[in-house]
């Protein structure tokens, strides 16, 4: 059952790039080509998209459309081949690989459709673990485990793994290890695609929430028709290029 409400004192900081009115995002003539034998594939051409403070966001398209390269391009997993992505004004191209897995881990959390949760750890070590990562002390690393858990509705399932919870649970606490670092830009891709519609609007639901009440920016990469439901900033891609956008 999705919570009707968060628990207090659950607040995301202010980070020391940020400055009054920047976007958490802005991308500027985006390309991506890959090869594949001598053959040039061109997944973005020229992708130009600004994601406010604190919306649902939804890039939209159908597969091989060149969603996941885009977000991957936003979190710094892959590099583009040229134009330039900036996360609150700070130009990804000026950092070094080092620095990209910093950022990562401290100012970004991902949701992705397999949920790539360890299956021996418990739905709480799961949450826990990127705090372990950052070497949090143990009594934080508690506190800011639990109250992830309770943002989605999975305190009481702290100790189940994850082949004690249905699709949708395992969801939510890869929702929570998205959240635990307390991100202000949380990247998701595909994350309703390996549930069901009911279980998918209801993360939906629970995302649209967070975003909501936390001032989290959010930004999926998907071809769920129900994200249109919840979205606020639509962006629909087509053969790598933003052909349409929706701002309500």
């Amino acid at each position: 059952m999705i919570p009707s409400g968060l628990p207090p004192n659950f607040h995301t900081p202010t980070l020391p790039h940020s400055q009054p009115g920047e976007p958490v995002v802005r991308t500027l003539g985006l390309t991506r080509v890959y090869c594949s034998g001598a053959r040039e594939v061109k997944a973005l051409r020229g992708v130009d998209l600004t994601i406010p403070v604190g919306r649902f966001v939804a890039v939209r398209g159908r597969s091989g459309s060149g969603k996941t390269t885009l977000l991957n391009c936003i979190g710094g997993l892959d590099r583009p081949t040229g134009g330039e992505v900036y996360l609150e004004g700070q130009p990804l191209s000026s950092l070094s690989e080092a620095e990209l897995t910093s950022l990562r881990r401290e100012r970004l959390g991902f949701v992705f459709q397999s949920f790539a949760l360890m299956p021996t750890f418990s739905a709480y070590e799961n949450v826990a673990l990127p705090l372990r990562i950052q070497g949090l002390g143990r009594v934080e690393r508690r506190e800011r485990t639990l109250r992830a858990l309770a943002v989605v509705g999975l305190r009481r399932w702290a100790d189940h793994r994850p082949y004690e919870m249905s699709g949708g649970q395992q969801q939510r606490v890869v929702i929570a290890r998205a959240l635990v670092t307390r991100p202000r830009l949380i990247l998701a891709d595909e994350p309703t695609g390996e549930l069901d519609s009911e279980t998918g609007r209801r993360i939906m639901a629970l995302l649209q929430r967070i975003v909501e009440r936390e001032h989290v920016t959010l930004v999926m990469a998907t071809h769920d028709p129900l994200v249109l439901e919840y979205a606020s900033l639509i962006y629909e891609l087509e053969d790598g290029r933003i052909e349409h956008v929706v701002d309500r």
